[in-house]
């Protein structure tokens, strides 16, 4: 499975709307970093929590052996995104494009030695996420995305 199947709702944010189709469109080529910083970015297929309809969200590439971190950090706000409900409720119904082609993962959220490892690489991958943490009193959650075995 290389998609999720079912009714697709575009992100309530234009911006999000805009470069996740961009993304796709170009096979990855294109509308591949965050806005106009030069620092890469995946797309994130989820299924909805409450809706059930399948989402997509631009998240920092956080890349290490094959594996990805998804940072759940809303720019340090005090809630999680509403895509953190979509991987707590469907870890296994998640798609990630890092290039041409989107592939399915299985995803767990990490704590403790694993979590810091994977927060380190994070921050050295987008260091405004230690801000992020610092801004906020929720412990900013981190979940890893292994692809599934073909």
């Amino acid at each position: 499975m290389t998609t999720l199947q079912g009714d697709y709702e575009p992100s309530p944010y234009e911006w999000v709307r805009d470069q996740e189709a961009e993304y796709a469109a170009s096979g990855g080529q294109r509308a591949n970093t965050l806005l106009d910083t030069g620092m890469p970015i995946i797309v994130v297929a989820t299924r909805g929590a409450k809706s059930g309809k399948v989402r997509k969200n631009p998240v920092m590439k956080v890349e290490h052996d094959g594996e990805y971190a998804l940072v759940a950090s809303k720019g340090g706000a005090p809630e999680n995104p509403e895509w953190f409900h979509n991987l707590v409720a469907h870890p296994d119904e998640v798609v990630i494009q890092d290039g041409p082609e989107p592939f399915a993962v299985d995803v767990r959220e990490v704590t403790g030695d694993e979590k810091a490892q994977w927060w380190e690489r994070a921050v050295a991958a987008y260091p405004p996420y230690a801000e992020y943490q610092e801004r906020t009193d929720r412990q900013i959650p981190v979940f890893i995305a292994s692809p599934k075995d073909a």
